[in-house]
């Protein structure tokens, strides 16, 4: 397999909408977008089959909620013998504002439970990541309950876009690179709800 996507999130109906999920929400939307079907369900994860401009690419959803998302990884990786530099993993970041979309080749996990299992489980942090802001509370201590929170109000009047363009930046990596999808999706730091000075 040339290139395997995996987008994190936590499976079920509670966790569709949460900040948690949103690697899941791009990961769909480029299912749709290429016609590929996540009906396969093996390797603890739900996957299917597809290309990009002949390249052949796997998409899944680990099925194992997202502390133990490595279990899923290496085990499609390994079955479908993706080299590392070739994994793509889409998922929310703490670290950065909501509406962000950030690109890069390994690096830490910077707290991101989803993360240290992929790396654990693999042995090295040598992927690519689709990171997407998701913001972060002010009081610290309620950074588990606002990651299975919905997103608020006005976070859903702009997120249509925040997917489209991690959609477009993952489809982008297989197609020209990375540093070209960089050049053409990677956002700022904005903040869209402050207005500029």
């Amino acid at each position: 397999m040339d290139y395997l996507i995996i987008g994190l999130g936590n499976p079920g109906k509670r966790y569709e909408t949460t900040r948690h999920n949103i690697g899941f929400m791009v990961l769909e939307k480029l299912a749709r977008r290429l016609e590929i079907a996540l009906k396969q369900k093996s390797f603890n994860a739900l996957w299917g089959k597809g290309t990009i401009d002949g390249k052949n690419i796997l998409l899944a959803k680990p099925q194992t909620f997202m502390n133990l998302s490595g279990t899923a990884t290496r085990q499609l990786q390994s079955f479908f013998k993706t080299d590392i530099s070739n994994l793509i993993v889409i998922h929310d970041d703490l670290d950065l504002p909501f509406g962000s979309v950030r690109l890069k080749a390994g690096g830490g996990t910077a707290g991101h439970k989803g993360l240290a299992s992929i790396e654990t489980n693999l042995g090295t942090s040598g992927f690519m990541r689709v990171r997407l802001g998701i913001g972060k509370p002010v009081d610290k201590s309620r950074i588990e309950g606002y990651v299975l929170e919905p997103f608020g109000k006005e976070e859903k009047i702009v997120l249509p876009d925040v997917l489209g363009r991690a959609t477009d930046a993952s489809a982008e990596i297989v197609l020209n690179g990375l540093q070209q999808a960089v050049s053409k999706y990677q956002t700022k730091n904005i903040n869209f709800f402050k207005k500029e000075e």
